[in-house]
């Protein structure tokens, strides 16, 4: 009798574990999806940023795009390749709600999802230095702050940034929700 009871006691816990990695997997496809939106919508926002100035007349225009500067380009590059990886891995975390125990297809979950940070992180560092240049300039190398003449370009450029690193801060919990799911395995 007393063997009976502890293998019906580890067979619940074996349940509630499959059912833990469950709703982890769930969740994990939640922020894949939030943040597949938060990349898709800076490199959006980044790649239509540009405003046109004139200069005393109509003949003579400034223009600022984001493609005059090489961090924006990566910025949006980085962007654009985080999201498409993130729209690809969509169907791998669907497979691990259905199958919570799937253990190798985890581990490459982490491992890019981990490269997929580091590039995501260069991009929108960045771009964030040169926002901030942009916003501020630096007095001892005789660069001058653009934002008070290029205020809508300086305004999207900026909020550009706060989807990626919102979409940063998303992919930490992934890694994290991953490895613990792999942990309880």
């Amino acid at each position: 009798m007393k063997a009976v009871s502890i293998e019906a006691g580890e067979g619940s816990k074996a349940k509630r574990v499959h059912g833990v990695n469950r709703g982890i997997s769930v969740f994990d496809l939640i922020l894949r999806i939030v943040a597949l939106v938060g990349t898709l919508a800076s490199a959006v926002a980044m790649g239509t940023a540009d405003q046109a100035l004139s200069f005393s007349t109509q003949i003579v225009n400034f223009e600022a795009q984001y493609d005059d500067i090489d961090a924006f380009k990566f910025f949006v590059v980085s962007n654009s390749i985080t999201c498409v990886y993130l729209a690809l891995s969509i169907p791998i975390s669907i497979f691990h709600i259905i199958r919570s125990r799937a253990g190798k297809s985890r581990v490459l979950l982490i491992v890019l999802d981990a490269i997929m940070l580091v590039f995501l992180t260069s991009g929108a560092s960045a771009a964030a230095a040169i926002v901030y240049l942009a916003h501020n300039g630096n007095t001892s190398t005789n660069w001058f702050s653009i934002c008070q003449q290029y205020t809508d370009f300086c305004q999207r450029s900026a909020g550009s940034l706060i989807g990626s690193f919102g979409a940063m801060a998303l992919m930490v919990l992934l890694i994290i929700l991953s490895s613990i799911a792999l942990s309880r395995r």
